[in-house]
């Protein structure tokens, strides 16, 4: 190969070099990472071992841990449906959802019965169940036949729609559903001595204003009674009394029951209201 000679110039010159320096690493064990550890290989049952565990596995144990959740949960969803009265479904009006016989009339729809045929079910016979009605809608109330059965304080409103009792309290002379008058009962009596303080105007405005409210508290004597039993757990909606269109031009008009009349009280002079 040939040589490259550099040519020389005036004066002396050196060639310089370059000392490239090496620098040595420190490669000793103790900064390399550390090797994980193997795991251990689990040791292998033996057949006769898995067959010995096989046998000695018991199901009761499971069996009574479903058992004890299912029993604590029933508790719990009792006290929770009963508000706290039972913690064992011994609820003395269990809700509607509970009751067979609610179930029944559901999928059975509501019951239509004339009068007539509402008053086989009064409780005297004890085969058929004791219905009573109020503003036309029937109510089964067997549940409580003690009390609206034959000889009940309340016998009175079973077989019938008593709806005008319930607003008189005369249980056995109202038994029907005729209300009017009724807001008689809440009317105050005329007396000409007091009426006189009024002139013939005043009083007929008077008079206007009283029978409104009188009208008024006899609705609201009625829709207490009638919200009672749609709210009750106890006595489930089992249908509708049917009547003829024109039912009550037939019946005659009904005088106040003599406790309501005597209720009455005469019409106050102005001022001396308390």
């Amino acid at each position: 190969m040939a040589e490259i000679r550099q040519r020389k110039g005036k004066g002396p010159a050196k060639e310089e070099y370059r000392t490239a320096v090496v620098e040595e690493l420190d490669t000793s064990e103790s900064d390399a990472p550390a090797p994980k550890p193997k795991p251990k290989p689990k040791p292998k049952q033996s057949p006769k071992k898995l067959i010995n565990d096989e046998e000695e596995y018991s199901p009761w144990l499971d069996i009574l841990r479903v058992l004890s959740f299912l029993v604590l949960a029933s508790c719990g969803l009792s006290y929770l449906i009963s508000g706290g009265e039972s913690f064992t479904w011994n609820l003395r009006a269990p809700p509607k959802y509970m009751q067979l016989d609610w179930w029944k009339s559901q999928l059975r729809g509501p019951i239509y019965l004339t009068p007539a045929e509402l008053a086989q079910y009064d409780g005297t016979d004890e085969s058929k169940p004791i219905y009573l009605a109020i503003n036309g809608t029937i109510y089964d109330v067997s549940s409580n036949r003690r009390t609206y059965g034959p000889g009940g304080s309340y016998r009175f409103f079973a077989g019938a729609d008593a709806a005008r009792s319930y607003i008189t309290g005369c249980f056995a002379e109202d038994r029907t559903p005729d209300l009017r008058g009724v807001e008689d009962m809440f009317l105050p009596l005329d007396d000409p001595a007091v009426d006189a303080h009024w002139s013939a105007a005043e009083l007929a405005a008077l008079k206007e204003r009283e029978l409104k409210e009188a009208r008024e508290k006899a609705h609201e004597a009625l829709a207490h009674w009638v919200r009672f039993f749609e709210t009750s757990p106890k006595y489930p909606k089992v249908g509708y009394v049917k009547r003829d269109k024109n039912w009550l031009d037939k019946e005659p008009r009904k005088k106040l029951c003599e406790t309501a009349a005597k209720a009455r009280k005469p019409r106050k002079i102005p001022g001396s209201e308390e």
